[in-house]
């Protein structure tokens, strides 16, 4: 049996369920965060106990204004919270960092909209979306049963709902970890997708490159469905 160890609760006042109040996350969002090393563990007193500090929920709350207000994946957050610059030149970092500013300016803050109704509407469930931000597929705040959502994610839940009404249900495996496949593709894709850009357009004023940027998104958003789909459908016509 491991000693209790003694910690400074000055230092670490928090236990893992003040944390939750206090960022508005579920514990699994949290323990997620940690095994990525996003978060740095708490102070472990024994096996199943740990105290938290402040510097533990200003890093949570600077993830989520990460995710919310700059749309970052948590690949490039956990890289900039470790000040990774192995994937970029400087240069080609000095010029994403003015793009990125650009882009955030023309930017107001993100509605939020009640997750409950919308769950109702599309026949989803509330471990759907408690599952979904655990695996960081969408991003929820407030507490459960108040749980909020960008605006601009509400096409996710509708599009679950569709694949359930479908027929892929819970009960034939299909839960929002099939949707972990695609955010990992996804997170690779925009690594290399800001490699390759930053070092073509490193010469482009950053307004203009900002500009193409925004006209860039949809088009990109397009090719990656439709050629997909027939990828997807040419894969199984040969099979």
């Amino acid at each position: 049996m491991s000693p209790v160890r003694a910690i400074d609760r000055r230092a670490f006042p928090y236990r893992m369920k003040d944390l939750c109040e206090l960022t508005g996350l579920p514990r699994q969002a949290i323990h997620f965060y940690i095994q990525e090393g996003l978060v740095p563990e708490g102070r472990k007193t024994g096996r199943n106990m740990a105290y938290y500090g402040e510097a533990h929920v200003a890093r949570i709350r600077l993830i989520r204004q990460l995710q919310h207000e700059r749309f970052l994946p948590l690949g490039a957050i956990k890289a900039m919270l470790e000040e990774r610059d192995d994937a970029f030149t400087p240069e080609q970092r000095r010029f994403l960092l003015d793009v990125k500013e650009r882009v955030a300016a023309g930017r107001t803050h993100e509605e939020l909209v009640e997750a409950t109704p919308l769950l109702r509407k599309h026949g989803l469930e509330q471990r759907d979306l408690e599952e979904a931000a655990k695996l960081d597929v969408i991003a929820v705040s407030g507490p459960k049963g108040k749980r909020r959502i960008a605006a601009a994610d509400v096409w996710m839940l509708e599009l679950w709902g569709e694949l359930r009404a479908a027929g892929f249900s819970r009960e034939l495996g299909f839960t929002p970890s099939v949707l972990a496949m695609y955010q990992h593709v996804v997170a690779t894709l925009i690594q290399r997708e800001a490699e390759v850009f930053g070092a073509r357009l490193r010469h482009v004023p950053p307004d203009r490159a900002a500009e193409m940027f925004e006209r860039a998104v949809p088009l990109i958003g397009r090719f990656l469905a439709r050629f997909h789909e027939r990828k997807l459908r040419t894969f199984i016509a040969e099979l």
